[in-house]
């Protein structure tokens, strides 16, 4: 069994619960301060009355006094002020994920982009085990949806592990439509009568995939809705920190006893697979700077069949042909494209070898700087 992995340590704020109304207690932290936002606000669900099943059994249903509102404009008005809360805690290239309902979901969303937020993408968590509409004059509500947005939309180096996603989808792309089960048997957590400690406990499979699919090991992950602690659970068996915020103190109690239980995983399993897209850009001109390649080199195809001359500025010279490796790579062979780092080559002791290698020479420094 592998070592596991010590989180960082971080402000006092870090991997701690705090009490109290999110948006007081988010305008407490420091601006640009956190990497991932999972928020499960309030449904606003507007329950007229109980709800029965066809044996005249009362289903326990949200009928929470946080979940009650007394109009929609008031809704909106608390939806607008922890958002922006939000927005002022997320760090630049950071993500905002909100997960709710067909009563929330809409005014929600129209929110986010009425504050500059912008929408990667829409989520679909269908149940394999919803609840029944017990009435029979609905549709069966068997999803929720989830809104991921970036701060704004010039933000482009968010956090998305596309390969390792990938990877683990047999190697098809992840798609927008989740199926996990709803919480339930031995994950639900209950008091000591019995019943469910919170009414919307989120599977742990749904974080998971949202914390594995967009930050890394050591960001920092914000839940302004902490409840149970799902998102902390989860955060802390992934190496990531979390902050959460809850004003129920029998919530708060359940979530800190879970925590305690937590144990990460060993490093070695919270690496993320990366590909090519991943990597830092690397123009050749940086390897003329390391001092791997020198002007006035020859460089030749990999059976040496044509030839171009290094110049001072990066570019290549072969024949009347000049520009970028790529482009005078595809002139010489009477192509469209071509990928200059796999198709020329530089000669050392033992024969030719592609410029690409030097390219990861490159990379590995870059890496090591922290760059």
């Amino acid at each position: 069994m592998g070592r596991a992995r010590k989180v960082a340590e971080g402000p006092d704020w870090i991997d701690t619960i705090i009490r109290g109304d999110c948006v007081a207690a988010l305008n407490r932290l420091p601006s640009a301060s956190v990497d991932l936002v999972f928020a499960d606000p309030p449904y606003n669900l507007q329950l007229d009355g109980s709800l029965t099943r066809p044996d005249q059994s009362t289903v326990d249903a949200v009928d929470d006094d946080w979940d009650k509102f007394s109009s929609f404009s008031a809704y909106d008005d608390f939806t607008r002020a922890w958002l922006l809360a939000c927005l002022r805690v997320l760090k630049p290239d950071g993500t905002l994920w909100v997960i709710g309902s067909y009563h929330n979901i809409y005014r929600v969303g129209a929110i986010i982009q009425d504050l500059g937020f912008w929408i990667l993408n829409d989520i679909v968590w269908r149940k394999t085990n919803p609840m029944p509409n017990f009435r029979g004059r609905r549709f069966q509500n068997a999803h929720e949806t989830l809104i991921w947005a970036s701060r704004d939309a010039d933000a482009k180096r968010y956090t998305f592990n596309y390969d390792a996603l990938k990877a683990g989808n047999d190697d098809l792309q992840m798609r927008s439509d989740w199926l996990f089960p709803i919480c339930t048997g031995g994950e639900r957590l209950k008091d000591a009568d019995g019943r469910k400690a919170h009414p919307t406990q989120k599977p742990e499979a749904l974080l998971n995939r949202i914390l594995s699919a967009a930050s890394k090991p050591g960001d920092v992950v914000l839940d302004p809705f902490f409840g149970s602690g799902t998102t902390g659970a989860v955060a802390k068996r992934l190496g990531r920190h979390f902050v959460g915020v809850e004003r129920e103190a029998a919530y708060i109690a359940t979530a800190k006893a879970r925590l305690a239980a937590i144990e990460p995983l060993p490093e070695g399993a919270l690496a993320v697979a990366t590909g090519k897209r991943a990597e830092p850009r690397v123009p050749f001109n940086s390897l003329l700077d390391a001092g791997l390649i020198t002007p006035g080199v020859t460089l030749t195809d990999a059976r040496a069949r044509h030839a171009a001359e290094v110049r001072v500025d990066g570019s290549l010279k072969a024949g009347d042909h000049v520009g970028s490796i790529h482009r005078v790579g595809a002139l010489v062979q009477g192509l469209d494209a071509c990928n200059g780092w796999t198709f020329w080559h530089f000669e050392r002791e033992g024969g030719l070898a592609p410029i690409d290698e030097l390219r990861q020479i490159v990379r590995r420094d870059l890496a090591a700087a922290g760059a």
